[in-house]
């Protein structure tokens, strides 16, 4: 497969350590392309419900995929989100081409770019709150657990799939609202500092729009997620847009083959080039 050339790529709330991740759809994505700037916005390691019962060898070769990036010169930055809270006390670290941070601004085309997970203006992971949250999350994995057990079936009846989570957000009017208007509020924000695009993660929601008030416009984007949306935000000349994984896209390559060869190259050395210029 040839690998497609982009300036920048940015993926949020994959969730490694979670039976909702979808690694290997990720992983096949991630060797078919070839960004300069590769961003990753939060909810990359879910954190809160890591255990050692659970990480797959396809968890494991996301990690070494990221790595190989590194390894060619590709400059990383990760964006800490709340599932990988615990990775902020190192914010603002480099190492080689990785950078740690709980926010980035990026100017690109004469265009200046705000980009962070989401997670600060949601009250639901902060306080005695969170601990629901946490709960929360748990119930989450299993209803996506029991979503993949059930969809297997549908196929196998030569049905449809369907997505439990999708049909309780888009039914539910106080989730319709909370998301409308955290869109709304990180909208407001981004145009009363000057931004002509603001990146988020953290709603699980892909969504590239127009966000107007009285002091101006900005471009929202978000980049979805790789437990129920499959997406990721892809930058080329000159303009954003939304990816949307389709497996017969990949139909060709041999996961088992890919996660094997993943695991087994290592890079010998890694060049600690701190300066890049996009």
């Amino acid at each position: 497969m040839n690998k497609r050339k982009l300036d920048v790529v940015v993926i949020s709330d994959v969730h490694m350590g979670t039976y909702g991740c979808h690694a290997e759809e990720l992983l096949q994505y991630l060797r078919s392309i070839e960004p300069k700037l590769l961003i990753l916005n939060g909810d990359i390691i879910d954190g809160w419900q890591f255990t050692k019962r659970y990480f797959p060898k396809s968890h494991f070769a996301l990690i070494k995929e990221i790595m190989n990036f590194l390894y060619k010169g590709v400059q990383v930055v990760y964006i800490t989100g709340n599932h990988d809270e615990v990775l902020r006390k190192y914010s603002d670290a480099h190492i080689g081409h990785l950078t740690l941070a709980d926010k980035y601004i990026l100017e690109i085309d004469g265009k200046k770019i705000w980009i962070f997970h989401g997670d600060v203006f949601d009250n639901t992971t902060k306080g005695s709150a969170k601990v629901l949250a946490k709960f929360g999350g748990k119930g989450y994995d299993l209803l996506i657990l029991l979503n993949r057990a059930i969809n297997y079936c549908l196929k196998k009846m030569g049905r449809e799939k369907v997505s439990f989570s999708k049909k309780v957000k888009n039914g539910v009017k106080t989730a319709v609202k909370f998301i409308n208007k955290f869109e709304q509020t990180i909208g407001a924000l981004a145009i009363e500092n000057g931004f002509d695009y603001v990146i988020c993660g953290h709603i699980h929601q892909p969504c590239k729009k127009q966000i107007v008030t009285a002091e101006g416009s900005v471009t929202y984007l978000n980049s979805g997620d790789w437990v129920e949306n499959l997406t990721s935000l892809e930058y080329n000349t000159g303009k954003w847009k939304i990816f949307q994984y389709d497996k017969s896209d990949f139909q060709d390559v041999d996961i088992d083959k890919l996660i094997a060869t993943d695991l087994n190259i290592f890079p010998e050395k890694i060049d600690y080039v701190q300066n890049y210029k996009l």
